[in-house]
C-alpha cells in the first residue's frame, strides 16, 4: 500500500457521535469531525441510510466524492444499539463509500462481532487445528456459521481489511484472513500491558521480576501469556499455567496443569496477574483466582482485553479473590461507573485509541506524530491506586521505586 497523507483518509463511526471513533479519528490526524463527514439518517419506517455529507451547490462530483480516498469505519459497541444493529450499519456505511468512489474501506472493530460462532455444525465449517470431536459438533448443531457470514457479508458490502484486537478464534482468524485475502489485522495488545505493568503499582516485584508470577488460565491463553512473559523481560518472574475441566456449561475444575513451568510452592508470596482475552460470566475467573487464593500470593490481578459487564460477571467477580481487574476499553461501555457496578473500586480502564490510531498509520503509510503515551488510563477515585496527578515515564518510575523499597 503506497504511502498516504492524513487528508487521503476519512474516519467515521458507525453513529456520529461515538467517544471512541472521534478519539481514533483525532490520534490518526483528521481535524474534522465525523458529524461533519457523514449524516447518520433513519427514514420514518426505521430503515437506516447513511450519507457522506457533500457540497449542496457542488453538481461536478455527484458519486465521486470519495475518489481516491481510504474510508475507516470504526466499529465498537453501544449501550443503546444493538450488536445485529451496528453490524447492519457497517455494511451501508461500507457500501456508501464504495459507491461514491472510495478507493478502500477498513473496518477497525476492536471486538470482533460475532466471533464467538466461529465454527458451524460440520468438520468444514470451522478451522480449529484438527478434527472436531462429536461434542463440539453438536454444541453448534441447528446454528449457523455466523462469523463467516458477517465476513462474507462485509465483503460483499466493500469492505477491503479489517483490523481488531486480541481475537482469540484460530478458525475466526484463519477464515478472515482468507476472505479479505491477507488484509485481516489482529492487534495483540502486548505493549499496553508490558508499559502499565512496568510503570503502574498495580504489582510489585524486584528489578529483574523477583516477585511476579503470571498466569494463563488454560492452554488457550499460553502462547499470548509466554509472549508476554518475554517481552517484560523479567528473567526472575515466574510463568505458572493452570487446567481447566468441564462438567457443565458452568461447572469448572482448576488445577495446575502438568506442563506448567512454575509450582504453586515457587509463586508463594508472588503477586499474581491471571490474563485472558475475554471474560463474560465470571465463572471461570473467579474460580481460578479462588484457586490461586489458596496459595497466599500477595496481589491477585485479572488482566482482561475484552470485558462483558453482565450482571451476572459483576457480581461475581466482586469477590475478594480479585484484588483488582485491568481491562482495554474495547468494550467503551465499560467506562460507564453504572456498568461497573461495585467493580470500580478495583478497576482499571486503559483506553485504546491513541495506540490503535498508531497501528492504523503503520498499517496505512500515513505520518504519525510521536507520542511516547500509548493509552490512557481512566480509573475510578474510589480505587485505591487512584492518583489524580499524571506522571511521566521517570516520575512514574521513581514512584514505583519507592513503593518497592
Amino acid at each position: 500500500m503506497r504511502n498516504l497523507k492524513p487528508s487521503d483518509v476519512i474516519v467515521v463511526g458507525n453513529s456520529s457521535d461515538d467517544p471512541f471513533a472521534i478519539d481514533v479519528a483525532f490520534s490518526v490526524g483528521q481535524t474534522e469531525d465525523i458529524a461533519d463527514l457523514i449524516s447518520m439518517k433513519n427514514f420514518a419506517n426505521s430503515e437506516f441510510c447513511p450519507r457522506f455529507i457533500s457540497d449542496e451547490e457542488d453538481f461536478t462530483r455527484i458519486g465521486s466524492k470519495l475518489e481516491g480516498m481510504r474510508v475507516i469505519i470504526v466499529s465498537t459497541t453501544s449501550r443503546v444499539v444493538s450488536r445485529q444493529n451496528l453490524a447492519m450499519r457497517n455494511l451501508l456505511i461500507a457500501r456508501a463509500a464504495k459507491e461514491n468512489g472510495a478507493a478502500q474501506v477498513m473496518l477497525v472493530e476492536p471486538d470482533l462481532f460475532y466471533s464467538a460462532q466461529d465454527r458451524g455444525p460440520r468438520q468444514d465449517l470451522g478451522d480449529i487445528q484438527g478434527s472436531r470431536s462429536r461434542e463440539d459438533l453438536k454444541k453448534f448443531d441447528g446454528q449457523p456459521f455466523t462469523a463467516k457470514l458477517y465476513a462474507e457479508m462485509l465483503k460483499l458490502a466493500g469492505v477491503d481489511s479489517v483490523l481488531t484486537v486480541h481475537n482469540h478464534s484460530y478458525s475466526v482468524q484463519s477464515m478472515f484472513s482468507e476472505v479479505f485475502g491477507g488484509q485481516f489485522y489482529n492487534l495483540i495488545p502486548y505493549d499496553i500491558y508490558c508499559d502499565y505493568l512496568r510503570w503502574s503499582n498495580i504489582v510489585r516485584y524486584g528489578p529483574e521480576g523477583e516477585g511476579l508470577a503470571l498466569c494463563a488460565p488454560d492452554k488457550g491463553a499460553r502462547d499470548f501469556v509466554k509472549e508476554m512473559f518475554r517481552r517484560l523481560n523479567l528473567p526472575k518472574a515466574k510463568f505458572i499455567l493452570l487446567d481447566k475441566e468441564r462438567s457443565g456449561e458452568r461447572d469448572v475444575r482448576i488445577k495446575l496443569h502438568d506442563e506448567s513451568e512454575s509450582t504453586f510452592e515457587e509463586i508463594d508470596g508472588h503477586d499474581v496477574v491471571l490474563f485472558d482475552d475475554m471474560v463474560r460470566t465470571g465463572s471461570t475467573v473467579v474460580k481460578s483466582c479462588q484457586f490461586l487464593k489458596a496459595i497466599r500470593p500477595g496481589r491477585l490481578v485479572f488482566a482482561v482485553t475484552h470485558f462483558y459487564a453482565s450482571d451476572e460477571g459483576r457480581e461475581k467477580m466482586a469477590s475478594t479473590a480479585i484484588d483488582e481487574i485491568l481491562t482495554l476499553n474495547t468494550l467503551p461501555t465499560i467506562q460507564n461507573r453504572d456498568e461497573q457496578g461495585r467493580l470500580r473500586k478495583k478497576m482499571v480502564v486503559l483506553k485504546i485509541e491513541k495506540w490503535l490510531a498508531k497501528n492504523l498509520c503503520q498499517i496505512l503509510g500515513i505520518p504519525h506524530q510521536p507520542d511516547d503515551s500509548l493509552y490512557q488510563i481512566e480509573m475510578s477515585s474510589k480505587n485505591p491506586r487512584f492518583i489524580r496527578k499524571i506522571y511521566s515515564s521517570d516520575q512514574l518510575r521513581s514512584l514505583r521505586q519507592e513503593q518497592l523499597f
